[in-house]
């Protein structure tokens, strides 16, 4: 039955945003943990770790993200194990994430003059102390921008989750368009929110980057 567009129907888009915040969040999170042990192994000094770190990253960014959101969903459903939409959403966007995030740390790093690292070592520093006192505070600051530029897509790309039933923002618009018929309108309200989202984030990220001096 079809039926009008109320402000109840933008109220439950409204409402469906926190999920999409808590995907997200939880993705970030997953992905940042995976992302740091990508950028280690990605700048080991013993290439095997190398090749392994390499191995992730190429073949988590050649894979669509929507493959991974099938295997955990559909795929694991045939060695009877059942799995909900959260969980496969937040394990396929975590390791998604981590691909990324990983390679934008991974530069970072060794965006990071060689003659910091053997001041570091001069000192008497080990690997470890190098990386926390001399090398990562440097790196902080150049991952900024990347880092944030890929949380605002992962914001976006969080619509993908529908295709498995997990109710976010996109789901509910399509649930509010099949109830009211009103594709454009609901549609154009979903963006509005996704705008409302992420560009708070791009200007948040730019006062940042002008506060800790990132283009010196």
């Amino acid at each position: 039955m079809i039926r009008d567009l109320s402000y109840i129907d933008v109220l439950y888009l409204i409402a469906a945003m926190r999920w999409t915040l808590a995907l997200t969040v939880i993705a970030f999170l997953g992905g940042g943990i995976v992302g740091i042990v990508i950028a280690l192994l990605r700048t080991a000094n013993w290439p095997p770790l190398r090749w392994l770190g390499a191995l992730y990253v190429h073949g988590v960014q050649g894979t669509p993200l929507l493959a991974w959101l099938f295997v955990f969903f559909f795929g694991l459903s045939i060695f009877g194990i059942t799995v909900s939409p959260w969980i496969a959403a937040a394990a396929a966007y975590s390791i998604y994430a981590g691909a990324f995030l990983g390679e934008i740390w991974r530069g970072c790093l060794q965006a990071i003059a060689k003659t910091q690292w053997e001041a570091g070592a001069s000192l008497g520093l080990s690997t470890a102390q190098q990386l926390r006192y001399v090398i990562v505070p440097q790196a902080v600051r150049i991952a900024i921008p990347p880092t944030v530029g890929f949380l605002v897509q992962l914001i976006k790309n969080t619509s993908l989750a529908a295709v498995i039933g997990f109710v976010e923002l996109t789901r509910e618009g399509q649930l509010t368009t099949a109830t009211t018929f009103r594709p454009f309108t609901v549609y154009l309200i979903v963006a509005a929110l996704y705008f409302a989202l992420c560009f708070p984030l791009t200007r948040w990220s730019r006062r940042l980057e002008g506060r800790l001096h990132v283009a010196r």
